[in-house]
């Protein structure tokens, strides 16, 4: 048979098997790496207890370099062996395995095993798209056969992108992943600064495919769904779904199959095409020239900090808390000054400055309105205090040391700091005998408040606290919208959006975006009830006030014990 009749007959196959609607569900799989029976026989295992699938998509490396791997492809190429499943592969992504593609066209390598070709879009006769591109991104001209071009790209994306109808496809397979895939998102567990190719997000940006698969890294990473529109700007349009698969047979056991079921585009509902999932993301690849530089910022900057001696009145003793001080150019310590009044650190060069408000702020920490004699902790980016008229004697606030109105819009330093005080009160509570319960009311707010409230183990289980929210949400005809564990708050509540938010000690996140009114509160009210503190009286912080002095007593004695948790704290 000639390359053409290969080329016209892998065509033919691979339309036939995209005729359906809607398909059964499909595979793709990871790097394979030559290691062809590993994975058939995982295949055939799985098809025995879930019926047959479709056909299989390999993304990454297909052949490996051994002469086990050789002698294994032998079997396949000779017949002598059969793949189970219509195996659909993508070109080398090494000088070594070139030598296995007869050359840039597609064509079947064995029985049930074809090579898609360089890149390309295959359509079926139900309308499912398959966009392709082989190889890894060229760094020089001419490119090795492994790589792929701009004009490769641009092959690939014209034809589809310059017709009016065009609204994405429903897969796309290439081999490296596309650079800040993660971006907005969970992070994968790979090198960052190394990984990806920016046409490849440039391709993906472009092609908009509802999923995404690639390999290379020796990770499986599924980032959550990201939206292809702008809210309130464009249309809604469906979101695409990136999955990166590891190798076959992987001694650490990382998924190196994906399982999924898909109804070509084409002939969905546009109103089911576009709903949009509740972990959804902004788009990785169309983040502002402000957030594409800022890691460059967090580098080239040091962050203004203030540093105070919570020594004193408050009783700590000799004790200052902070940051470690550096030295002055001509040597000379920085030390802080007394009773919380505010040191500003010079920096060699010009430090970037945390947010300021616009108006007089009380948590703003350099703000002269703040009550310093309630402060607890303070980091680089947040600091904590004591709670105004808590509920219990632990109940503490999170704060960022800028003003900031919300979680949504916090940096990423300043999330990450955040993180490292919930970590550290939990292990405090814990000792205590107590679980924390975190919330947040971006509502008739000006300047962030993460609330933590301990509530006794003994008291009430976790199931009990969420069922207590979602009850007492549901009295006040609002609904409480359960969101995933490792999802952030920005990926659901774009900056401006009024909601309030809890999260509790198993990371579970309970979510609700507030409509008009909402009672400010509630959050308190929740905790005070009788199902859970049965503290009804302190509801309202007002009615829990304390005089200047216990609130000194109290904080030295919360200070005092906290302290072998903050991570702040040195001597």
């Amino acid at each position: 048979m000639s390359q053409t009749d290969h080329v016209k007959t892998h065509r033919r196959c691979l339309c036939c098997l995209l005729e359906s609607k809607p398909l059964k569900i499909q595979l793709a799989c990871g790097d394979v790496e030559g290691r062809l029976n590993a994975l058939f026989n995982r295949v055939q295992a799985i098809q025995k207890k879930t019926g047959q699938f479709d056909l299989l998509l390999c993304v990454g490396e297909f052949f490996g370099t051994t002469a086990e791997a050789e002698a294994e492809w032998q079997q396949y190429r000779t017949g002598a062996r059969k793949a189970p499943i219509h195996t659909y592969i993508l070109g080398a992504a090494s000088q070594e395995t070139v030598n296995n593609f007869p050359g840039a066209d597609g064509c079947e390598l064995a029985e049930n095993i074809t090579y898609l070709g360089r890149r390309g879009v295959f359509t079926g006769v139900s309308g499912l798209q398959i966009a392709y591109v082989s190889g890894r991104e060229a760094s020089q001209e001419p490119a090795p056969a492994h790589c792929f071009t701009a004009k490769d790209l641009s092959a690939l994306v014209a034809p589809l992108t310059s017709s009016s109808k065009f609204r994405g496809v429903d897969i796309l397979l290439t081999s490296q992943w596309p650079r800040g895939v993660w971006h907005f998102a969970n992070n994968p567990e790979v090198n960052t600064k190394f990984c990806g190719s920016s046409s490849v997000a440039n391709l993906a940006d472009k092609l908009k495919p509802r999923y995404h698969f690639a390999a290379l890294e020796g990770a499986h990473y599924e980032r959550l769904p990201y939206r292809n529109h702008v809210v309130l700007q464009e249309n809604a349009q469906h979101v695409s779904r990136f999955i990166a698969l590891a190798t076959v047979n992987n001694p650490a056991k990382k998924k190196y199959l994906y399982a999924f079921n898909i109804i070509p585009m084409k002939t969905m509902n546009p109103t089911e095409l576009v709903k949009q999932p509740q972990d959804v993301t902004e788009n990785p690849y169309r983040r502002s020239s402000k957030d594409k530089t800022e890691a460059l910022k967090m580098e080239e900057e040091e962050p203004n900090q203030f540093f105070f001696d919570l020594s004193g009145k408050q009783g700590a003793g000799a004790r200052g808390r902070g940051r470690k001080r550096h030295s002055d150019r001509d040597g000379r310590g920085r030390d802080g000054q007394h009773d919380g009044d505010r040191h500003h650190q010079g920096q060699p060069k010009q430090p970037r400055r945390h947010p300021q408000p616009s108006g007089p702020c009380w948590f703003c920490l350099a703000s002269p309105q703040v009550e310093k004699h309630l402060v607890i902790s303070i980091g680089t980016h947040c600091y904590l205090a004591l709670a105004k008229g808590g509920l219990t004697p632990h109940h503490m606030l999170i704060l960022p040391i800028g003003h900031y109105q919300s979680v949504v819009d916090l940096s990423s330093e300043v999330v990450e700091e955040m993180e490292k005080y919930k970590s550290a009160l939990r292990s405090f509570y814990k000792s205590k005998g107590e679980r924390c319960v975190l919330f947040e009311r971006n509502y008739r707010s000006q300047h962030l408040q993460l609330q933590v409230v301990p509530v006794p183990l003994d008291r009430c289980t976790t199931e009990d606290i969420k069922e207590a929210f979602t009850v007492q949400a549901q009295e006040q005809q609002m609904e409480l919208m359960e969101i995933p564990q490792h999802t952030e708050l920005k990926q659901i509540a774009p900056p401006g959006t009024p909601y309030f938010y809890v999260e509790l000690d198993s990371g579970e996140k309970l979510f609700y975006r507030i409509q008009k009114h909402f009672p400010l509160q509630f959050g308190r009210e929740v905790l005070a009830s009788e199902a859970l503190l049965n503290i009804p009286t302190r509801a309202d912080w007002k009615e829990c006030k304390q005089s200047r002095e216990e609130e000194e007593e109290s904080c030295k004695q919360l200070r005092d014990d906290f302290q072998p948790y903050d991570f702040a704290w040195e001597d």
